[in-house]
């Protein structure tokens, strides 16, 4: 679907202690009670689904199949909410003020500047949320839809009320419909309802459905994932007009910030707050002279437009919407644009073990009874376990079935328990030649404690002595590296309808089936890099620990502790959290354990990442800072994901954070820019009004400065960024940002003040002078020092992008070249003398050698304290 219903879990968790289904019912007029051949002809439609045009049609009428969606507001609209700055607002009604008093000069070079620099950030921005769009629509979810009697892949977001789709198992349903065909379809609803345990559906209408939501067994609805079995479904209800859609609407709250949104909050938040110091004490100098005061309210604005970082969100969205392509190349695709940069900060990566360390190409290698001998019996038990099921099927049901055929013909299945990550176990109930039998396939680990005798020469109790003889075999075959499943079995009466839980005890062993699921050859790299890089991997599965052991000694990986699932139920959350941080091997574990560890984890401070593909990882992948999954995985895997692998491998992560370090490097860039040199010379000029008898610049010149210096940062995001950099990951610290512009600031201001003597006391210039030469001096300076302050190291040791040269120096020579033009006459600008571009050079390779100098002084100085 088009929005993650992930975000709504958490708040919808409150409700659960209202009576189910109560608002919603309501809302949605309980159409579950209409019978399947009403509901057809009301919606026009057939068991065969809808035509294309019909699809059409109704997809114009009831819009996209999304719970949040919104229309998008036509480009002009868009262009002119970029409007609603108030210090562009301020701008416009200040110009406005000068057309009023005849000064339409003013008013209109202004109102020029103001649409240029607020083009420059629409259409920047506009092209970034277009390239992001089209890499989420690549990887969208998508349904299995009956259209033209055809089936075929439709986007979830296209699906219309009418539409006949098919599900199985680990399909997230994307509308709400009613039930039309089901084979054995359990679902998880608990995201509506509160509920923990899968529901049964079925079709048809029973005396037990009743207007209330959780009542309704013969309906599915979106934001459910289907656990097991299969189901067509007539979809009557899309989008908001959905009983999630309707506690979406109820809720009306925005996402959590990310890390992204928090730090650039924090630093608009303290430029915002010396802006407004630093206008209030201009405006108040400039009374005091007696000055005109539209001129000082004029100069006052936009000396504030030149502090304010109104590039920032501009220069985020770009370097983001850069790294996102960049990462697609590597076969990666970026749902959030935000979770790029939370995949650079990540210095925990939680990651299961089956497909991601190993090649996922699991192969049945052994079929032992419990004294390790090959046994003919436990592989035609696990066969017709895997045959009849009808949930999920696992690698290892694939590699029962691909391992040998075996004839199923006489067998028929009663019913089966589906399998869930509590019980670890699945059970079918079969009959042939009037005997009927319960299989049970699981974990050995809790299979062994449902079994009260095994197979010997005979039925044998499973007594203290063969537990311990059958507990060193299923460790033996752990400890070769095999994945092993419990295989066990009971006679039931031939009146025994269904398959219940309870049912799963009194059974007796047949033996184990044993697996092979080599490591991954690249995954080894991989993993040393992301080591190496400063991000921890922690292992989190479900096999036991020995045959994680096996795969972490081939995978040189050193073991730093193991946790159980079972020492995990029992530890409260300090313990948990404490232990979690020291260990990296977690055998055993159940989905809610998962995304315990995960939830502590980040509560320590940390930023975690968690991979997973399976209907088991979507709660840790939701609750994870950055969730990772693959092309290939369920669909509540990927719904639930921020970033999707088009390759399960290691290193194409691995080449995503050091995609997402290069663009918070880049963005740092523009901060650390904002905060020296163009603070710096900002302050001057706010300094300047208390000795110089007029304008240090006109506001004209100021803005004129400040787009300039604007359009010399647009190849920002395209910069290279220094191994240093992406060493390791490096999180937001406004401290720093600050100490930084407290120790260059300062410097950019020494210069200024440098230049104010020399052009008045060499130069004798006057006001058009003056303003002339500090226009030139304070734009070269502040534009570069993009060339020693993008780098901690030597700067011509440092390549800068040569888009970033070209638009720096074509600035630059800009600024030099302007008073030579008409257009320099028009803002006020006049021709300087040769020996002012003498000093100029020699002040300009000053300042750049004293900025160096101070910012090695700074990083030497700030490493000596950490």
């Amino acid at each position: 679907m088009a929005n993650s219903i992930w975000h709504f879990l958490s708040h919808f968790s409150a409700r659960t202690n209202e009576p189910a289904g109560k608002s919603l019912s309501d809302s949605n007029d309980a159409w579950w009670l209409e019978s399947e051949a009403q509901l057809i002809d009301r919606l026009n439609s057939s068991p065969g689904g809808l035509t294309t045009r019909q699809a059409i049609q109704e997809l114009a009428k009831h819009g996209s199949n999304a719970i949040a969606s919104r229309r998008e507001s036509a480009l002009l609209l868009q262009f002119l909410s970029r409007f609603r700055n108030p210090l562009v607002v301020l701008l416009l009604g200040a110009s406005t003020l000068s057309a009023l008093t005849g000064d339409t000069t003013s008013f209109s070079v202004i109102t020029l500047m103001v649409l240029m620099s607020v083009t420059l950030d629409f259409v920047q921005e506009y092209r970034a949320a277009n390239a992001a769009a089209g890499l989420r629509k690549s990887v969208a979810v998508r349904a299995t839809a009956l259209r033209d009697d055809n089936q075929c892949q439709i986007p979830s977001a296209d699906l219309v009320p009418g539409d006949v789709i098919l599900l199985s198992a680990g399909d997230l349903v994307p509308a709400d419909g009613v039930v039309l065909m089901s084979r054995g379809l359990f679902v998880n609803q608990g995201l509506l309802t509160g509920e923990s345990f899968p529901v049964e559906k079925h079709a048809g209408l029973t005396d037990k459905i009743t207007s209330q939501l959780d009542s309704a067994l013969n309906a599915v609805f979106m934001g459910t994932s289907v656990i097991s079995g299969s189901a067509t479904v007539l979809l009557v209800r899309t989008g908001r007009g959905t009983a999630l859609g309707d506690v979406a609407a109820t809720l009306n709250t925005k996402p959590t910030a990310n890390a992204l949104e928090i730090g650039s909050r924090r630093f608009g938040m303290l430029i915002m707050q010396l802006t407004l110091l630093m206008v209030l004490f201009v405006l108040l100098v400039n009374t005091a002279f007696h000055r005109p005061w539209l001129e000082s309210f004029m100069f006052a604005i936009a000396l504030a437009v030149g502090l304010t970082p109104e590039l920032l969100p501009m220069i985020v969205s770009v370097t983001l919407s850069r790294g996102a392509m960049r990462m697609a190349d590597k076969k990666v695709i970026v749902k959030r644009l935000a979770a790029i940069h939370d995949l650079g900060q990540m210095d925990i990566l939680c990651t299961d073990k089956t497909g991601t360390l190993t090649e996922a190409s699991i192969r049945l290698e052994r079929h032992v009874n419990s004294h390790g001998q090959e046994s003919e019996q436990v592989l035609q038990l696990a066969y017709l376990n895997s045959y009849f099921e009808t949930g999920l099927k696992s690698p290892l049901d694939a590699a029962i079935l691909q391992h040998q055929e075996i004839d199923v013909s006489g067998w028929h299945k009663i019913d089966e328990v589906p399998f869930d990550f509590e019980r670890r176990r699945v059970s079918v109930l079969a009959e042939k030649d009037g005997q009927r039998l319960l299989i049970v396939k699981g974990a050995p680990e809790d299979l062994l404690k449902l079994c009260t005798q095994f197979e010997d020469q005979g039925l044998v109790p499973l007594d203290a002595g063969a537990s311990q003889r059958i507990d060193e075999l299923f460790n033996m075959l752990g400890s070769d590296g095999f994945r092993v499943l419990g295989v066990a079995w009971r006679t039931v009466p031939l009146d025994h309808p269904h398959a219940a839980v309870n049912d799963e005890m009194g059974l007796t062993l047949a033996g184990f089936a044993a697996f092979l699921d080599p490591p991954k050859l690249d995954a080894a790299k991989a993993l040393a890099e992301l080591t190496q890089s400063g991000v921890a991997v922690k292992i989190l599965t479900g096999d036991n620990e020995r045959v994680a052991e096996h795969i972490c000694t081939a995978l040189n990986v050193s073991v730093t502790g193991v946790l159980l699932g079972t020492e995990i139920a029992i530890m409260d959350d300090q313990a948990l959290s404490k232990r979690a941080e020291s260990v990296n091997l977690f055998c055993r574990v159940t989905p809610a354990q998962k995304n315990r560890v995960v939830t502590l984890l980040k509560r320590r401070g940390h930023v975690v990442g968690f991979l997973g593909d399976g209907i088991n990882d979507a709660p840790a992948l939701h609750t994870a800072d950055v969730g990772i999954s693959v092309d290939s995985a369920v669909d509540v895997a990927k719904d639930a994901a921020d970033i999707i692998l088009l390759e399960h491998n290691l290193d194409a992560l691995y080449q995503g954070v050091i995609e997402g370090r290069r663009t918070f490097a880049n963005i740092q860039k523009y901060l650390m820019m904002g905060t020296s040199s163009n603070f710096g010379n900002m302050f001057s000029m706010a300094g300047a009004t208390l000795f110089l008898p007029f304008l240090p610049m006109t506001p004209v010149q100021i803005l004129l400065n400040n787009l300039l210096y604007d359009i010399s940062e647009i190849a920002i995001p395209f910069d290279t960024v220094d191994e240093q950099d992406l060493a390791k990951p490096r999180p937001w610290d406004i401290t720093f940002i600050r100490n930084f512009m407290l120790v260059l600031g300062p410097v950019s201001s020494l210069f200024d003040f440098l230049t104010f003597y020399i052009m008045l006391a060499v130069l004798n210039a006057d006001a058009a002078l003056f303003r002339t030469g500090w226009f030139i001096e304070s734009l070269a300076t502040q534009v570069l020092v993009i060339f020693v302050i993008r780098t901690r190291q030597n700067p011509l040791r440092s390549q800068p992008h040569r888009w970033l040269t070209v638009s720096s120096l074509l600035i630059v020579a800009l600024a030099g070249s302007l008073p030579f033009t008409p257009v320099g006459a028009f803002f006020g600008f006049v021709v300087p003398p040769v020996k002012f571009f003498i000093i100029l050079i020699l002040m300009v390779v000053a300042y750049l050698l004293l900025v160096e100098w101070v910012k090695r002084w700074f990083y030497r100085h700030m490493e000596s304290r950490q």
